[in-house]
């Protein structure tokens, strides 16, 4: 507790979050993107589908971590290796979510919407999202789930200067366990407090809105 509080008022604590937080978001917002594209595209493609289930059912039991001396051969040391890291790892749960997802939108509101010349983006906006949206969301928190472990997990391994992940890998060679667990202390209340402020905040004002899941 202690050393705790003396990282926090000394923002030691603040500037290895914030590098964190950084890496994480922009991982996990470049995979949701990827993810929502190609979940869509095999979606509503076949052959896109068939080249890309299997390869991601293949590729998603291997664990995150796993890639990490790969991607340092291919991109070296620091910030891109654990991008990217974030970014493999988050999009190919989120990729079949949105696939399953989208698969399950009612064919009856396709062909309403085809039969009022609704196509492309506007279909994919007007009804493919929303229709799909409570496995999209499943799909975001899984992602953020698999986010945080790979940018703890990166930053551990890749050398980058500041994070979490470094702040325990060099606990670890000082032998300074209080250290470490101040780290892993803000790990799990940091993923709870974005779980309830943005996915909440979203579900609030679209899921429960619109009357697409139930309370009890």
């Amino acid at each position: 507790a202690t050393t705790f509080w003396s990282l926090l008022t000394t923002g030691v604590l603040f500037v290895n979050v914030w590098a964190t937080l950084w890496r994480l978001a922009l991982g996990w917002v470049i995979a949701a993107a990827i993810s929502l594209l190609v979940g869509f595209l095999m979606a509503r493609v076949r052959a896109i589908e068939d080249l890309v289930l299997p390869l991601v059912s293949v590729l998603l039991p291997i664990p995150s971590i796993a890639w990490i001396p790969l991607f340092i051969l291919w991109f070296g040391l620091g910030n891109t290796s654990v991008l990217i890291l974030v970014v493999f790892s988050a999009t190919l749960p989120m990729t079949l979510n949105m696939w399953t997802g989208m698969r399950s939108v009612r064919p009856i509101w396709l062909r309403s919407a085809a039969s009022m010349g609704v196509t492309g983006y506007r279909l994919f906006r007007k009804v493919v999202l929303p229709g799909s949206l409570p496995f999209v969301m499943t799909g975001f928190r899984i992602g953020l789930a698999q986010a945080w472990r790979a940018v703890v997990a990166g930053e551990m391994i890749a050398a980058t200067q500041l994070g979490l992940g470094i702040m325990i890998f060099n606990s670890r060679e000082f032998l300074q366990t209080d250290v470490m667990l101040s780290a892993l202390l803000v790990i799990g209340p940091l993923g709870y407090l974005l779980e309830k402020v943005l996915f909440q905040t979203v579900e609030n004002h679209t899921i429960k809105r619109w009357g697409m899941t139930s309370d009890e």
